[in-house]
């Protein structure tokens, strides 16, 4: 008879990579990603280097992951999907706007948008994430894009124009909220969200 051994082993590879993703997708919104390293998500997530490798090879195919299966529903939890529900595009971007300045204010913190965050830190030295990251802003536009063309204004606008338009309200959201994260105060967001409002009225985009 073999003597018993002490290895551990991995009877939940589903829950394992989720709760990876879950950690290191809180380290790259606080941290960044580049002052993460694998090592730190090792220890945040109680992981073995050989449990990590084999779901993520490299920080990269991490970080990936991370963008793809928690960043984007983010993104469509938060944005998409409210703005596709709502009853008029004025509306569904107030709700968003409310909802959002409105947690950041129970949490007494602003960490950020974890897609702006990404996309600052990338862009320039990370092309493949970067394309990652340029999707769910492309979805996110077309949303807005479409809901725009429902509109009175919006349907005597071409879709060129209509995704220009997408990419104000996407702009005026991120640039608030980089300004809410540099002040640690959804004030900003408050004040972008009432601006934007009457853009999209004298647009005749609300309705």
């Amino acid at each position: 008879m073999k003597p018993a051994t002490n290895r551990t082993r991995q009877n939940d590879p589903e829950g394992f990579r989720s709760r990876v993703l879950d950690v290191a997708a809180g380290l790259f919104q606080v941290n960044g990603y580049h002052a993460t390293s694998i090592k730190d998500v090792m220890q945040a997530a109680s992981a073995s280097g050989g449990a990590l490798h084999h779901h993520f090879p490299t920080k990269k195919q991490l970080a990936l992951a991370v963008i793809r299966d928690r960043v984007a529903p983010a993104v469509r939890d938060t944005w998409i999907e409210p703005v596709r529900r709502a009853t008029s595009l004025g509306k569904g971007v107030t709700a968003v706007f409310k909802a959002i300045a409105a947690g950041l204010a129970a949490r007494e913190s602003v960490a950020g948008c974890p897609l702006n965050n990404l996309a600052l830190e990338l862009s320039l030295s990370e092309p493949e994430l970067r394309g990652a990251i340029n999707e769910i802003f492309s979805e996110w536009q077309s949303i807005l894009a479409q809901r725009i063309g429902e509109t009175g204004g919006g349907a005597r606008l071409d879709r060129a124009k209509r995704m220009e338009a997408a990419a104000f309200i996407v702009a005026v959201y991120s640039g608030a909220m980089t300004l809410a994260k540099s002040a640690q105060s959804a004030a900003p967001l408050r004040s972008a969200a009432g601006v934007l409002a009457r853009w999209l009225r004298e647009r005749d985009f609300a309705q």
